[in-house]
């Protein structure tokens, strides 16, 4: 267990709230997981963005392979650089966008329903394929995440590829935005408070990236809802979240059951934080 970046890096990350490229997986490692996903894909019958039972969200409870990838030595390093030899996920979700189609994400911070205290989750953003401008990779705007917290309204778009659509309301400059593309097999890492989105891909390629929420287990739940992480890394020693499993096998009736659980519960926290949003009664 070690922290990868330099202090030069470290530095940037905390200064402009993000970080890429940061090279992590080999191009046969790449070969592996992908491959993964698109048989199950053709096992299933259709993409695994679309599919039903919430697949793409927490789907390191469901397959082996996907837990494997989401403790990536290399992964982990980079994030404990930023945050700390113990590590937990809190979330994680995998992000598909299909050749030519209308699949973007609105400008948002990953916190917004999150609730966690202090805000020092990191998202690790897993680039399964090339991530381009024209495949609509991540746009971020370099130190948004000074601005803290900002309220977000949620919107119907066609094709917002976030939960609610939400959609930051503080007016900000976006043609300071910076590009984040990455190539398959690179990370970038980005603070939960920077304001990113991303368009439409425009090519003829899929786009697969798995951004998986890595926090310290000092972060608490700011709402009632208990919900589960998965410790990947360390120790807990503060036990506000309730420890997953790893998968048992993959998408079999064990692993299933757990992340039905575990995304009931993080979706019912979300759901109550938006609430508590709208009434202006955040707590943090």
């Amino acid at each position: 267990m070690t922290a990868s970046l330099s202090p030069v890096q470290v530095a940037q990350y905390q200064r402009d709230g993000f970080l890429f490229p940061v090279d992590c997986l080999t191009p046969e490692e790449v070969g592996h997981y992908r491959s993964r996903l698109e048989a199950f894909e053709r096992e299933q019958g259709d993409t695994f963005g679309k599919l039903p039972g919430l697949v793409r969200s927490k789907s390191h409870l469901l397959f082996t392979w996907m837990d494997e990838l989401v403790r990536h030595p290399k992964v982990l390093d980079a994030v404990e650089s930023v945050i700390g030899p113990n590590i937990l996920i809190y979330h994680l979700t995998s992000w598909l966008k299909e050749p030519n189609e209308p699949s973007h994400v609105s400008w948002h911070q990953d916190g917004t329903y999150f609730g966690l205290d202090p805000a020092e989750q990191i998202t690790a953003w897993i680039a399964l394929t090339d991530a381009t401008p024209e495949m609509g990779c991540i746009k971020i705007l370099p130190g948004s995440h000074v601005i803290g917290q900002k309220p977000h309204k949620d919107t119907a778009t066609p094709g917002n590829l976030l939960s609610r659509g939400q959609t930051i309301q503080h007016r900000l400059d976006y043609s300071r935005h910076v590009m984040m593309p990455l190539k398959a097999g690179q990370i970038s890492l980005h603070h939960t408070h920077i304001v990113h989105s991303s368009e439409p891909n425009q090519t003829d390629r899929r786009r697969i990236g798995i951004g998986v929420s890595y926090i310290p287990p000092h972060c608490r739940l700011v709402n009632d809802v208990r919900v589960t992480a998965a410790l990947v890394r360390g120790r807990d020693e503060y036990g506000h979240f309730d420890l997953e499993p790893r998968p048992t096998g993959d998408f079999d009736a064990g692993s299933r059951a757990v992340h039905a659980a575990a995304v009931e519960q993080f979706f019912e926290s979300n759901k109550l934080l938006a609430a508590r949003r709208r009434s202006g009664n955040v707590g943090i």
